[in-house]
């Protein structure tokens, strides 16, 4: 079994998408909403604010050597938050850098990452309990269950990264960022739980 079929999903329908997005093509809404849940699973937790299900958006790191560099040119770009078409030129410098044929090589497949924005169940689950999984589903009949270790990041490069990737679209407000804590999901298992002959709780990795 392969993880590959997870990746392709996951990495490469999104950089289709955002491609797409970049160069203009008018893209049917209901296409662009099934490409997004590529970026959104329901991130499962379980402690003191009981067994939960949250979605967030997520996505891939780059290699961590590569990181810097990135983050240098993010920072460039939010330094520009009041020129216009600031999200555009975002989204152009995010494909280059994230969803590019030339950027695949650099990402690290290992990790998943975003921020916390609600403090709420996930949260607190996180804190007592840092197994976590994430559970991604495209109607009408793709799902992957991916198992994780969770780290929870305040500080330091990963936050501060991704942070600035989410200001990259969105208005920037980096007065905010202390208070938007990362989570890195370490990857342990991937399971297809597609309905297809090769899914249903079907382990894919390791």
């Amino acid at each position: 079994m392969s993880a590959e079929r997870f990746f392709n999903w996951a990495y490469d329908k999104r950089a289709k998408m955002v491609k797409k997005q970049v160069d203009g093509e008018n893209v049917h809404p209901q296409e662009i909403f099934l490409a997004f849940t590529t970026h959104t699973p329901t991130i499962i937790t379980n402690g003191s604010a009981g067994l939960n299900g949250s979605v967030k958006g997520i996505g891939f790191l780059p290699k961590k050597e590569h990181i810097e560099a990135i983050l240098e040119i993010y920072m460039s770009h939010i330094a520009t938050a009041d020129e216009p078409h600031y999200a555009d030129r975002g989204l152009k410098i995010l494909f280059q850098y994230m969803w590019s044929l030339e950027a695949k090589d650099t990402i690290d497949f290992s990790i998943l990452g975003t921020l916390e924005l609600a403090k709420s169940h996930t949260w607190t689950n996180l804190h007592e309990n840092k197994s976590a999984t994430l559970l991604f589903y495209e109607p009408p009949i793709i799902s992957f269950e991916v198992r994780t270790v969770a780290e929870i990041h305040r500080d330091g490069l990963y936050h501060k990264f991704l942070n600035a990737q989410h200001d990259m679209f969105h208005h920037p407000n980096p007065s905010s960022w202390e208070n938007r804590p990362a989570y890195i999901f370490k990857i342990v298992e991937i399971y297809d739980n597609s309905a297809t002959k090769n899914g249903f709780g079907t382990p894919i990795f390791p």
